[in-house]
């Protein structure tokens, strides 16, 4: 087992990237001050657990949940070999959050495997979209309790992107999403709770787009993204993606796990769209989801 030394664990703690080692029976031994940066867990709650204890909650891009399957630190122990990956782990606050995982065998004198260290830097483009949130945030057009632009926000910002779909035959996604369920969440839980699940539902989408890209609080539940230069089976594939991190997404209230999901409408925009004709088309859409069971994509594009 390697001995974290004072000098050790602030030269570890120093790095951008968080870090911790797992002994052989994946125990945590060392979680560094960036891992808790990015994660929201500190090492109080996460020394003496275990990888397969699942609090992470690692998913891959297919919903995998890599914590109790095809594990990277298991895979880098048993072929003795340094694995990388692209994840999503599960944020102390609930969310979604892409991270870019590399994992290494460590040996000890004899050469033996005894545990593994796994370095993981956040992917999700903070930096551009926070100075972009806080310039709108002046301008009055940001939702206060999701952080995302409001609807005044969005409208402004079709406008632009239609513009440029006319001129330029730029393409332009729409995504229209509704959380399911969420007035049986107010109605049971509470109003707080209800907010909380608008939160983390936003902040899924934060993490989890490009920095050209646009997404807002449209109103009560609903959630519309605008995706610049995508094509149909781009479209279709992010808005997948998205409706898979929000459903394995939860927040803990009194004990339990509180978990929601959305149905989700997807098109691209046409050469004599508006962003009235835009909105409606996609809103149909997520009501065909609703329609046939939700949680699912409904798009006319595919």
């Amino acid at each position: 087992m390697l001995r974290f030394t004072p000098d050790l664990q602030h030269l570890l703690d120093s790095l951008s990237d968080g870090f911790y080692y797992v002994d052989r029976q994946r125990t945590i031994c060392f979680w560094n001050r960036t891992a808790t940066r990015i994660t929201g867990f500190n090492a109080t709650q996460m020394l003496g657990t275990h990888c397969q204890d699942n609090l992470l909650r690692h998913v891959d891009g297919e919903g995998i949940h890599l914590c109790t399957e095809r594990c990277p630190l298991v895979k880098a122990m048993e072929e003795n070999r340094c694995v990388e990956a692209d994840v999503y782990l599960h944020h102390q606050a609930g969310h979604r959050l892409p991270v870019r995982v590399r994992i290494c065998p460590v040996h000890d004198a004899s050469g033996t495997v005894v545990g593994a260290t796994e370095l993981f830097s956040d992917l999700s483009e903070k930096t551009g979209i926070l100075l972009q949130l806080e310039e709108l945030r002046r301008l009055a057009l940001i939702d206060p309790l999701t952080g995302l632009i409001n609807r005044t926000g969005l409208e402004r910002e079709m406008e632009v992107r239609l513009q440029e779909r006319y001129r330029y035959d730029w393409p332009l996604g729409v995504l229209f999403f509704d959380i399911d369920h969420f007035k049986q969440i107010n109605d049971t839980y509470g109003h707080d709770l209800g907010d909380e699940v608008l939160r983390l539902v936003g902040n899924t989408l934060k993490s989890n787009c490009r920095p050209f890209d646009t997404f807002c609080r449209w109103g009560g539940e609903e959630f519309v993204g605008l995706l610049r230069n995508v094509d149909a089976t781009t479209l279709c594939e992010v808005a997948e993606r998205i409706r898979m991190l929000v459903e394995e997404s939860f927040t803990m209230h009194n004990g339990e796990r509180i978990g929601v999901t959305i149905s989700i409408g997807a098109t691209l925009g046409k050469m004599d769209d508006s962003s009235g004709s835009l909105i409606k088309r996609a809103d149909r859409l997520m009501y065909q989801s609703k329609q046939e069971g939700r949680n699912r994509v409904t798009c006319d594009v595919a």
